[in-house]
């Protein structure tokens, strides 16, 4: 008899796919590679948030701006890969909960100085 973990009625996830070892060693599989290159690009992304902002050259900018969108969109694709094989899950929400947030937060809108 194989031992499950009980199923999160809240989790969003697709079923885990792939042969991973029920005993983790210390060898990285593919799971452990494609989340280590999804850690790397959101640390990428960050720094250059900061870079960009602090950019006094107009070139130096452009070439940062577009080096953050080409991450942004390598990031997008190993999270999709890693959601598609069911490495990636997600919690889902109480609908109740989004619309008291909901409210809180549309409140808050009056406060913009542009309309």
């Amino acid at each position: 008899m194989q031992n499950q973990q009980p199923q999160n009625n809240n989790q969003i996830a697709n079923p885990q796919t792939g042969q991973l070892p029920q005993v983790k060693g210390p060898m990285m599989n593919d799971r452990d590679f494609i989340n280590d290159g999804l850690s790397t690009c959101k640390y990428i992304t960050d720094s250059l948030n900061i870079a960009i902002r602090e950019a006094s050259h107009e070139q130096l900018y452009n070439d940062l701006l577009q080096i953050l969108q080409e991450t942004h969109q390598s990031c997008r694709k190993l999270f999709n890969l890693m959601f598609k094989l069911g490495w990636y899950k997600l919690e889902a929400e109480e609908q109740q909960k989004i619309n008291q947030a909901y409210q809180q937060f549309s409140g808050y809108s009056s406060q913009f100085p542009y309309q």
